[in-house]
């Protein structure tokens, strides 16, 4: 589409703002403008919204009796009003009288009463004693406007860009700052003179008043900006006392640099400290993917000696170390912050132990849960290869050297990194179309291998449930798969959930004769399982039936002391509590069905059906309520 017919596309009508709707109710003859002194600029050299206006106002009778004003020679304070055009809550007269002005200029607004405070639903009180049914005189000088940045809703904190800066980022909370401030009171009087050497300072920590810490955080890197800040965002800080009767600081800040600190757990035990910066833009130029890292590196432990146990540069004659990330290859903490570094940073990293060297592998001189600290130095990285434009075989093969890694790290027993790596296939998969029958199949089975892979490494993390929904997503597309149903019977097993297990078992057969033998083994180590949990029960309830009514409460004791041992072999899982429940319900209703009874022999057929069931752990309390019933409903 060509510049001309874009021009003839109907434009996009604007939402009306309140302040529209407000202009509209203006009438002839209800604002006159007078000119008493000429500002600056041409045409176009007028306040807009989105413009901070700077402005003096003097208001006066008709008679010119002063009713109240900004200025100090007038009764007023000296300080100047700051408000945003578009944003702050104005009378319709300056509202629309303002954008009508150019910096320096005078002018003398009449304004009727509806212009001002008589204004029905004006946003603005009228002060105490204000005579709003008047007619009056507002005298405006425009002292200054500039587009405003606004860093509070309340218009407690805006800014004013003088000088442009580098990058997008901005400090944030631990960042550490270094910038050249001072500071005038909104009346014009220094507060803080102007140094040369820059003020350091870490954010966060309340060094600076909460304003100014606004507003720097809304700066980037070599910036500089005038930050006004209003009372309520003016508190003490090591670098200004703040007096009473302050009611509006002016800063002017250049932000000379800041230092990235990232807390990456966010409870300050890993922390990655940005020592050198780096060539590009955070984060978009930083390895987030899995990708191939090159650094260099050195180790020190955290006493105070810092003792150096490895340094890539001396002890691997300079050559940096080379590792694929997402593969568990280095210690987790060590990978988290290398991500986050750009190609030439050099960064600091303290790091716990159990992101350190607990669960990897420990260089010599390196203790049993020591906090450790990395220099690191991204040298460069290679990204994965991006399949946009590949054909499906090409696309095929990257799919395999992806999951044949994640073969490798399961076997490993890295599960987390293994289904993640199934998952990332399985992700680029969904952008994949085969062109034909045959590549479906071998794009549908690729995919269904994944989704099982996904779903052994569930298992394997312990979360059962998870791995039936996952094996489900193959079932609901090819019902009778044989590796499908054997996963999720797997699932099931470990769950607990011993009927679905056989049923899966028992279907491997009916689909697949060829698979009766991996069924049978599996349906032979189900009865063992369930035999098991049959065992424990019996043996937690093994001489149970023979104490007499006064010796109930230690035998609830007794099984209290039991189940400690049994929670700690077998966990019983939140989602089990609900079934419990509803089986401690049919459980009752049986026993007040069947009092006539033996009681002995009414009670371990209920016992064995809840312990096998559903587990013996959350179980043990409630069948010692049980007991008791049905001992007290033995001697009544």
């Amino acid at each position: 589409m060509d510049a001309t017919e874009q021009n003839h596309l109907p434009k996009k009508k604007k939402s009306e703002t309140e302040d529209d709707k407000r202009r509209k109710k203006i009438v002839p003859g209800s604002l006159l403008k007078a000119l008493v002194r000429p500002g600056g600029g041409g045409s176009d050299s007028r306040p807009v919204d989105g413009d901070q206006v700077i402005y003096h106002c003097t208001v006066r009778t008709l008679d010119g009796v002063v009713v109240e004003s900004t200025r100090s020679e007038c009764g007023g304070r000296g300080l100047p009003i700051r408000d945003v055009l578009g944003k702050s809550k104005m009378i319709l007269g300056l509202l629309e009288g303002i954008p009508t002005m150019h910096k320096g200029e005078i002018a003398m607004f009449k304004m009727k009463p509806e212009m001002h405070y008589a204004e029905k639903d004006c946003p603005v009180s009228a002060p105490e004693n204000f005579p709003k049914d008047d007619e009056l005189h507002f005298e405006i000088e425009l002292l200054d406007f500039a587009k405003a940045k606004i860093a509070s809703d309340d218009l407690g904190v805006v800014k004013k860009i003088l000088n442009e800066g580098e990058g997008w980022e901005s400090p944030r909370e631990p960042y550490e700052v270094k910038a050249r401030i001072s500071a005038i009171s909104g009346d014009g009087k220094e507060i803080l003179s102007h140094k040369e050497e820059p003020y350091f300072f870490t954010f966060g920590k309340s060094e600076v008043p909460k304003g100014l810490e606004i507003g720097i955080g809304t700066m980037a890197r070599k910036e500089k900006a005038v930050i006004y800040v209003r009372k309520q965002y003016l508190t003490e800080s090591p670098l200004m006392h703040i007096a009473q009767d302050l009611e509006e600081v002016h800063f002017e800040v250049e932000l000379v640099h800041f230092i990235q600190v990232r807390d990456m757990l966010g409870d300050g035990r890993l922390i990655k400290r940005r020592i050198q910066d780096g060539r590009g833009e955070f984060p978009m130029d930083c390895p987030l993917q899995d990708s191939r890292l090159s650094v260099h590196y050195k180790g020190m432990l955290l006493n105070e000696e810092k003792t150096v146990f490895y340094d890539s540069r001396i002890e691997n004659n300079d050559h940096p170390l080379e590792f694929s990330s997402g593969e568990g290859l280095v210690p987790e903490g060590f990978e988290m912050c290398t991500r986050l570094m750009l190609p030439g940073e050099i960064a600091l990293v303290t790091c716990p132990p159990d992101y350190a060297y607990d669960k990897f592998p420990r260089p010599p001189g390196v203790p049993e849960g020591a906090h450790v600290q990395w220099e690191i130095e991204l040298l460069g990285f290679e990204t994965p290869r991006d399949w946009t434009g590949l054909d499906f075989q090409s696309i095929m093969n990257e799919a395999e050297s992806i999951r044949s890694t994640g073969n490798r790290l399961f076997k490993e027993g890295k599960y987390e990194l293994a289904k993640a790596k199934y998952e990332k296939v399985l992700r680029e998969f969904n952008h994949v179309n085969p062109q034909d029958d045959e590549e479906g199949k071998v794009f549908g089975d690729t995919r269904n291998m994944l989704h099982l892979n996904v779903a052994a490494c569930l298992l394997k993390l312990g979360e059962w449930r998870k791995s039936v929904e996952t094996c489900n997503k193959v079932l609901e597309a090819k019902p009778g798969h044989v590796k499908g149903l054997y996963r999720r019977g797997m699932a099931y097993m470990a769950g607990g959930e011993y009927e679905d297990a056989r049923n899966d078992f028992n279907t491997m057969i009916k689909v697949d004769k060829s698979s009766e033998s991996d069924a049978t083994a599996a349906l032979l180590k189900l009865k063992q399982k369930e035999q098991e949990a049959e065992s424990k029960a019996r043996k937690q309830f093994k001489g149970l039936f023979d104490k007499r009514p006064g010796e109930i409460t230690e035998v609830g004791s007794e099984i209290r002391e039991e189940s400690k041992t049994i929670e700690e072999i077998d966990e019983t899982k939140d989602d089990e509590i609900e079934e419990i429940q509803e089986e401690e319900e049919r459980t009752r209703t049986v026993v007040g069905t069947e009092r006539k009874r033996k009681w002995s022999e009414k009670a371990w057929p209920i016992m064995k059906n809840v312990m096998v069931q559903i587990g013996i752990q959350l179980g043990v309390a409630l069948l010692g309520v049980l007991i008791f019933q049905l001992v007290s409903s033995r001697f009544t």
